[in-house]
């Protein structure tokens, strides 16, 4: 959920257990295979996490996910947040599912710009050239000797972003190897040519594919003590935002692939594949080397084995310096022999929060925990910012602590914490990412990070550190918290949506947070062309961390309909912030932080509304109710307590969330209560269900059945079935231009069959499609009304649009 700025001190997460000497044997396994599989498919979840998990963890490939998108079009099943906050959100599940099943995580910068009929559509809001470059380009620096695709490139009947992931892969097989391919994009990397891609097929009921090779995956990790599909099941259900929890699978499982292109793999995934260090000349001594720690390998002295893995990194040097992957089993390695060593390296700081330029107090603690044949120096700290290196010099003992410390200076040019994604203005379909060497990777870079150096045994190891904070909590123990970049002021809005009438004034409130003491500034508005406000700025000041003031503006809106952005800013000391930092906190991911630019939506239209109660029931999670109160009603949120008739007597109107129905078990047991009030009188507006996990019965008073109809072109064209009905005429007379502005789409799982006490008001259609006109049904039942409606007003209220709001009013004061 979001969480504001004066919780950020508190927000913190808990410390990442050292690796076990199971862990160690399993990197050690993946040490010594050289086989890399690249899976590729459309959003957070789409990928098959026991596949995943039996190539890392059964086969101990290394095995990544490239996800076009970080799924913000979708739906959030666990707190509020929409589009940029959701897509973070699932970024973060899937490092968690990662951390899991053993892969790694790359990403496009392709928006999830919500449910695509065709890949044609997709790629033609996607910018088709520079999805098919980040595809490239993940190729080229994971070099995956295999891609493997979710979904196949020419079989509709998906998502079109299924479709156009599939689509992408092919393409992006022709292309990575080709020098000239993205040249001026893409030069500085090496080309590098995949062995085949292929489509991981499925089909329900477990038919086999025409052709398609079978491949048994539903194994057993002794170490770990778990089936490759118990494995999968926990990395699954870490996409919670979507309801995906899963339970774990035991005994055999198959896989099919189906020959896309390239070389066909006729008895397994991995035909013709070198998977040793045999493919590198003089890697059949390191390949021996390395069976021979694994043979070796002592869990309850793993330091006997690092004079042997010192070996293994000075043949390492006669390779390529220059290949990626050498590079890559160079850094497997210094993990490898940190994890041997019992290495512990730190970095921590008294303040997670700190403002560019700003002194940072850093203290480096090491301690070396296990017994090894060969001594451990600690040579230096090396800052990456800066490019700074600091000599240390120390020779460690056994278990004894090792600290320095160092007051270093936060570049004054350091960018604030906030997801590199999104510090650009985005398209529809695109992310816009100002630092190219960012693009594929899931996160951003530490804010500070450094290098620890040692010298093992005349060799160097290097450990990367990122700074944290620690402190103690007294229910949940020690808790560490990431060095984040603040301003020294923020700025916020008190509302983020603001209502006015044409050229009428109102008074918008603004805020202004210290994180510094002594902050002393002038607050001033961002409007756009034809809005004004008076005063022009206020100044502030502010003594302590913490403390916070208010200013108002009077703000006058143009005449006519329209739809904006206002901005607010602070010059502080001649500098310019901008900033309303968040947090998205929740127990299964690490905290987020997210520092967007404050704005305000500021809407100006003609709105009328009849009646003034109206109760509220939450579903999966939606702004209505808040929208509701923007609209001038008094919303008191119902529980099911309220769902009897004594309870919702006395309401003009009780509007459910979405998703009620399929989040609220008990909702099924009270529908008589409801269909009793609008028989009364009341007015009933059920929004959105999927046709999926539906309690028997009808979701109103007659019948209705939900199916995944709907219409993904927002500016898809809308015709009143019925003009003169009641929903159409008051208070707010409505026409088609009540749909412009509209965006993602129009709406989703519309009714497809519908009792004849329904009347359609609606009729749309996507691109080449017939018309549906269940997206609004409304039904006279006694004395008052029942709507269903399958139109995203979850999307338009908050975004702003005018016509949904007067659509919205118009439903809940029908009488």
């Amino acid at each position: 959920m979001f969480t504001p700025l004066a919780v950020l001190g508190t927000m913190t997460q808990a410390q990442t257990a050292p690796p076990s000497a199971g862990v160690i044997l399993e990197d050690l396994e993946r040490l010594r295979e050289t086989a890399r599989v690249l899976y590729v498919a459309a959003h957070p979840d789409d990928e098959n996490t026991r596949l995943i998990a039996y190539l890392a963890n059964g086969r101990h490939y290394q095995t990544a996910y490239l996800s076009l998108t970080r799924g913000d079009g979708g739906q959030n099943l666990i707190g509020p947040e929409l589009r940029d906050a959701l897509g973070v959100i699932r970024t973060q599940e899937l490092l968690a599912a990662r951390r899991i099943d053993g892969g790694r995580q790359f990403f496009s910068r392709a928006n999830d710009f919500g449910y695509s009929k065709s890949a044609d559509e997709a790629l033609s809001v996607w910018d088709r050239q520079e999805v098919l470059a980040d595809t490239v380009r993940v190729i080229r620096e994971f070099r995956p000797d295999v891609i493997v695709t979710r979904f196949s490139p020419t079989r509709g009947g998906t998502h079109g972003h299924h479709t156009g992931s599939a689509v992408m892969a092919v393409e992006a097989f022709a292309l990575a190897g080709d020098p000239q391919a993205f040249a001026d994009e893409l030069g500085h990397l090496e080309p590098w040519q995949p062995q085949r891609v292929v489509w991981n097929a499925w089909s329900w009921g477990g038919a086999v594919h025409e052709g398609a090779l079978t491949m048994e995956v539903g194994g057993y990790d002794a170490v770990r003590g778990e089936s490759f599909g118990e494995i999968a099941a926990r990395s699954r259900s870490q996409h919670r935002s979507q309801g995906f929890g899963s339970v774990g699978s035991r005994g055999n499982a198959a896989e099919q692939f189906v020959h896309l292109v390239g070389d066909e793999a006729t008895t397994d995934l991995m035909d013709g594949v070198t998977d040793t260090w045999t493919r590198y000349p003089g890697g059949d001594a390191i390949a021996m080397a390395l069976d021979a720690i694994l043979h070796g390998f002592d869990p309850r002295h793993p330091g006997q084995s690092v004079s042997a893995l010192l070996a293994v990194k000075k043949a390492l040097t006669a390779l390529p310096p220059n290949d990626v992957f050498v590079a890559e089993k160079h850094a497997q390695l210094d993990q490898v022999l940190a994890a041997c060593l019992g290495l512990y390296a730190e970095a921590t700081v008294e303040n997670a929060r700190v403002a560019p330029g700003e002194p940072l107090k850093l203290t480096h603690a090491v301690v070396w925990r296990q017994a090894t044949p060969v001594a451990v120096t600690w040579q230096s700290v090396r800052y990456l910012a800066d490019d700074e290196t600091v000599p240390v010099g120390r020779v460690l003992q056994l278990n004894e602590n090792e600290t320095l410390e160092v007051t270093r200076n936060l570049p004054v040019d350091t960018a604030l914490t906030h997801p590199y994604w999104l510090e650009l203005p985005s398209t529809a379909g695109m992310a816009q990412v100002a630092n190219a060497s960012l693009i594929g990777t899931p996160e951003n870079e530490p804010a500070y990070a450094m290098v620890y150096t040692f010298e093992v045994g005349g060799e160097t190891l290097a450990v990367p550190v990122a700074p944290v904070q620690v402190t103690r909590d007294r229910v949940r123990g020690e808790l560490r918290d990431t060095l984040q970049v603040i301003a020294p002021v923020a700025v916020s809005f008190t509302q983020h949506l603001e209502h006015f009438k044409p050229g009428e004034t109102r008074t918008i409130t603004v805020q202004a947070t210290s994180a510094r003491a002594h902050v002393e500034g002038v607050l001033s508005l961002d409007l756009p062309t034809g809005w004004t406000a008076t005063p022009l700025r206020q100044e502030f000041a502010l003594s302590a961390v913490g403390d916070r003031t208010e200013a108002a503006f009077a703000v006058t809106a143009p005449e006519g309909t329209t739809s904006v952005k206002l901005g607010v800013h602070a010059i502080v000391g001649g500098r310019r912030f901008d900033r309303d930092p968040q947090v998205v906190a929740y127990d299964h991911i690490p905290v987020q932080m997210l520092q967007p630019t404050a704005t305000l939506t500021a809407m100006s239209f003609d709105l009328k509304i009849r009646g003034d109660r109206v109760g509220f029931l939450p579903g999966a999670g939606d702004t209505t109710a808040e929208a509701l109160t923007l609209m001038g009603y008094d919303v008191t949120v119902l529980t099911e307590a309220d769902l009897t008739a004594d309870g919702l007597a006395g309401w003009d109107a009780v509007v459910l969330g979405i998703r009620a129905f399929n989040t609220r078990a008990e909702l099924a047991d009270h529908r008589a209560a409801l269909w009793d009030y609008v028989k009364a009188g009341g007015n009933v507006i059920v929004q959105y269900n999927t046709n999926g996990g539906l309690p028997d019965g009808s979701l109103g008073p007659y019948p209705l059945s939900i199916s995944r109809d709907r219409v993904t072109d927002e500016t898809a064209a809308v015709t009143l079935l019925d003009p003169a009905h009641p929903a159409m005429t008051g208070p707010n007379r409505i026409t088609a231009a009540d749909f412009d502005g509209w965006v993602q789409e129009r709406g989703l799982y519309f009714p497809n069959e519908w009792d004849a006490a329904y009347t359609p008001l609606l009729s749309m259609a996507d691109p080449d499609e017939a018309a549906t006109q269940g997206s609004l049904l409304v039904a006279k039942h006694g004395d008052g009304y029942f709507v269903y409606t399958g139109l995203s007003f979850f999307r338009e209220l908050p975004a702003g649009v005018p016509g949904a709001y007067r659509l919205l009013a118009n439903l809940v004061s029908l009488e």
